[in-house]
């Protein structure tokens, strides 16, 4: 719930304080895959979920719940998927390993140790932070609100996704037949 700050008028000398409330017991976690596929226009996936801070309780995405994200992906694309994974330890998991070998149609591949700059999705968190700064929630509500809204604003808006592909360098090629 603490506001992501990006830049704001004050008095010279003077740094200007913002106030927040306390922490809250909730919190938010989004897991996105960029599509892309030549002729095509580019897509966002995406799922946020929320978890309640409790002793014991999970606080970020399952194995389980990126093996649900693919499958929703798959189901949305209708066609095999190549994932590029960064190396998140929930995406090293066994069982998602071991799902990735048991489905033809999922094919998984791994970016480079620490390698950011190399993935699409962290050009779309920024776009993201960068809409929601200087922003004070008041509920955790308003905080979901606000990031479905701008994650559905860029999906709605291919040339914003190519420009996250576009950003890492990397250069989308249609594969040629043998």
């Amino acid at each position: 719930m603490t506001p992501p700050v990006a830049r704001t008028w004050g008095r010279r000398g003077h740094t200007p304080v913002f106030r927040v409330r306390g922490r809250s017991r909730r919190r938010t976690s989004v897991a996105a895959l960029c599509c892309y596929k030549p002729g095509e226009s580019s897509r966002l996936i995406h799922r946020p979920r929320g978890h309640l801070l409790l002793k014991g309780a999970r606080k970020s995405f399952s194995w389980q719940d990126y093996r649900d994200l693919l499958v929703r992906a798959h189901i949305q694309l209708d066609g095999p998927i190549v994932v590029v994974w960064d190396n998140l330890n929930t995406h090293l998991a066994a069982g998602l390993k071991r799902y990735e070998a048991e489905h033809d149609w999922l094919t998984t591949a791994r970016l480079p140790s620490y390698a950011p700059d190399l993935n699409p999705v962290e050009a779309v968190w920024s776009l993201v932070r960068r809409a929601m700064a200087n922003t004070a929630f008041d509920t955790p509500d308003d905080l979901d609100r606000k990031l479905r809204r701008e994650l559905r604003r860029i999906q709605l808006r291919p040339h914003l996704i190519d420009g996250c592909l576009t950003a890492t360098g990397l250069v989308l090629t249609s594969p040629t037949p043998p």
